[in-house]
């Protein structure tokens, strides 16, 4: 678990070549190491590299790591690099307690509390695979005993990362669909001359990049990074646009997140699963002409689950895969039934386990006292902490950190359960991905309602209209209308929506917001949550949360053959009797007793809300001061996205009117989640505004 980074810089045939050093600086690098160095505050290691392209251009590399040692503390260092002999031998190049390295000759350079590898020096003919990594291979061993069969020869202990580093030269871009793990990584490959970033199924770990010229076009640079801030200095410094892109920030505002892309024109986030080659992303870049071209393809079909039986069997070797630690590891725990039934299956591996819930500022929201009464059911030894909770501040901080306008508000609960549990343990196990593997949704289980309304669109636009808007989100005639509002429009988007259609042509003027009428094409209800909201919103907030304190948070749901199975199941069998996650909770009673599997779903939540109204955390005082700001939104305007400041204003009223007695029904309107999302805005046009100064300034 770690943070990574990557530049490759591609020289054209006849350019002057400068020094290493000069063609890909050591400020760049320390920008991206800064980025992601709370990530991984147990090590520290880069790497450079040079290779000669057949065409004749010039392909400079440096890698940046920072690690969280979870496996294999000794030997774990990366970047790890690989280098193989004539004689079919090879070794790792890694730095010995001595400071020197191993018969290969290499530089080794010291700055700070940085190792460099620089195997620029090497032979021209060296074949050479590196590669930085971040997540965690839980099936590591198993492949380990496969490539050994195969005649590869480990020098490390029980490092997941050198299965990728021999698993790539035996398989190449076909390891990514042999990994069961949470995995992002780049690895630089001298033979091929090209640079390959991976990330697996389910976007458990981040990864984005950027492919550009400089500004002489003689050269191009590819970036790629586990934190956006890095790579926004970084294009800073190449003189490279920092300007919110209109259709993508307008994607980002409706649903306060985004996959594959960032607000940041050009800046973009690796899929999941999803292959980058470089310099073929770089524009009109020569073709390594020994990469891979072939289409990735997942294994064959997975087999749909068919009982309860089946899905205990195959959770079980989910959570046991997921146990594997040289660290501490515990087990968050809330009142629901996935964390309950992770943590049962844990204990039962282990024989003792430490879980952790935090207790919630506002006892409506509080689940310490149901996830107590679990963990004394499971014979688990419970820590019930305190929640810190600094929300002003912890916001503003995770937005910078984060680099990124997102507006899920559970951020700041999962950052207080990880800050305090994070003392105790380095790893956790979550409940993360039970609702979009077993249906656990309420929009889920409407969908088919939906799709029916959608056969009468004219009927539906009028019955939007006629309807007025509820004064709380959560109440049977606020869902009915939005139910109503989505059937109208954009569908299941709008079901998921901070910002519904309707809401986004009044909010954003001018944007071209009939566009957001279209639903989805050919994604809906648990493959819509699968595919972009898990790996957008949900898998997003737990790796912000958690490794903003250097905690690795791990998710038995998102196995792989769990989740294959899972989404391959039908709905009637996921959800007997209309049931959501009936077929899960015939597991889960086999275990827990029936006021833990019948609670009524309360979600990870806080009334963000009140806070809004009544100034808890100063958050109120933070929400006026960004909204009531002469230029609450600096550089939208320039992107083309023109927010209604009038609308805004009245969002305000509405919602401090819904917080007061009265005996009007349609008093007032509680906007918790629209107006969270436009102070994220907020803070985060304000903070790429001053790196945008910055650059002025430093001109």
């Amino acid at each position: 678990m770690c943070g990574i980074a990557g530049i490759l810089r591609l020289h054209r045939p006849s350019e002057p070549l400068p020094p290493h050093r000069l063609s890909i600086p050591e400020e760049w690098l320390n920008l991206l190491d800064d980025s992601i160095r709370h990530r991984g505050p147990d090590d520290a290691g880069r790497f450079r590299d040079r290779a000669l392209h057949p065409d004749g251009s010039v392909i400079d590399v440096a890698l940046v790591h920072r690690r969280l040692a979870i496996i294999d503390h000794a030997g774990g260092w990366q970047p790890m690099i690989h280098v193989r002999h004539p004689d079919g031998s090879g070794e790792l190049l890694k730095p010995r307690p001595t400071g020197t390295l191993h018969a290969v000759q290499a530089a080794l350079i010291d700055t700070a509390d940085v190792v460099t590898i620089d195997a620029t020096g090497l032979s021209p003919d060296a074949d050479l695979v590196a590669v930085v990594f971040n997540g965690c291979i839980y099936n590591h061993r198993a492949l380990r005993v496969e490539l050994e069969a195969l005649g590869h020869k480990f020098q490390t202990d029980h490092s997941d990362t050198e299965v990728l580093v021999h698993g790539w030269r035996e398989w190449g871009t076909e390891i990514l669909w042999k990994l069961d793990g949470m995995c992002a990584a780049t690895l630089w490959d001298r033979r091929r001359c090209a640079m390959y970033s991976i990330r697996t199924r389910h976007g458990e770990k981040p990864l984005y990049q950027f492919a550009d010229h400089t500004g002489d076009a003689r050269t191009a640079i590819y970036a790629v990074s586990s934190a956006v801030p890095g790579l926004v200095l970084l294009r800073q410094k190449l003189g490279l646009t920092l300007t919110p892109e209109k259709a993508r920030t307008s994607r980002w505002l409706a649903m306060g997140w985004g996959t594959a892309t960032t607000p940041v024109q050009d800046l973009n986030e690796l899929p999941a699963p999803g292959l980058e080659i470089a310099p073929i992303g770089l524009k009109n870049a020569p073709r390594p002409p020994t990469a891979s071209t072939r289409t990735l393809s997942p294994a064959a079909e997975p087999i749909p689950f068919r009982s309860a039986e089946e899905v205990d069997q195959q959770l079980d070797r989910a959570v046991a895969s997921r146990l594997e630690s040289d660290t501490p590891l515990g087990c968050f725990l809330s009142g629901g039934i996935d964390s309950a039934i992770v943590a049962h299956y844990a204990r039962s591996h282990l024989g003792e386990l430490h879980t952790f819930t935090v207790r919630m500022p506002d006892a409506r929201y509080d689940e310490s006292e149901a996830a107590s009464r679990t963990a004394h059911h499971l014979g688990a030894t419970h820590h019930t902490l305190d929640c810190d909770a600094r929300p002003a501040e912890d916001l503003v901080r995770l937005i910078h950190q984060l680099g990124l306008p997102f507006g899920d508000s559970s951020l700041l609960p999962t950052y207080w359960v990880a800050r305090a549990a994070r003392p105790f343990v380095k790893v956790v196990l979550t409940g993360d991905g039970g609702d979009e593997m077993f249906c656990g949704y309420e929009r889920q289980a409407i969908d088919r309602t939906l799709q029916v309304m959608q056969r009468f669109p004219p009927l539906m636009r009028l019955a939007s209209a006629a309807m007025p808007g509820g004064v709380h989100p959560r109440s049977k005639f606020s869902k009915f209308g939005r139910l109503v509002s989505a059937a109208a429009s954009r569908g299941y988007d709008d079901l998921v929506a901070i910002f519904p259609t309707p809401f986004m042509r009044a909010l954003v003027a001018g944007s071209g917001c009939r566009r957001w009428g279209e639903p989805t094409p050919g994604l809906r209800g648990r493959t819509f949550d699968a595919e972009r909201y898990l790996p957008g919103d949900l898998m997003r907030k737990a790796d912000t949360a958690t490794m903003a304190l250097a905690l690795e948070a791990r998710n038995p749901f998102l196995e792989t053959e769990l989740s294959r199975r899972a989404l391959a199941t039908p709905l009637s069998v996921l959800m007997p009797n209309g049931e959501r996650k009936g077929l899960l909770k015939q597991v889960a009673r086999k275990y827990l007793p029936p006021e833990i599997v019948d609670r009524p779903k309360q979600g990870f939540a806080i009334p963000i809300g009140d806070w809004f109204r009544n100034d808890f955390g100063a958050m109120r005082q933070l929400l006026h001061d960004h909204l009531e700001s002469q230029n609450p939104f600096p550089g939208l305007a320039e992107a083309g996205v023109n927010i209604n400041m009038a609308f805004v204003r009245r969002m305000l009223r509405e919602h401090d009117a819904a917080g007061e007695s009265s005996p009007n029904p349609w008093h007032g309107r509680d906007h918790s989640q629209r107006l969270y999302m436009l102070l994220v805005l907020s803070i985060w046009t304000k903070w790429l505004d001053r790196v945008r100064r910055d650059v002025l300034d430093a001109r």
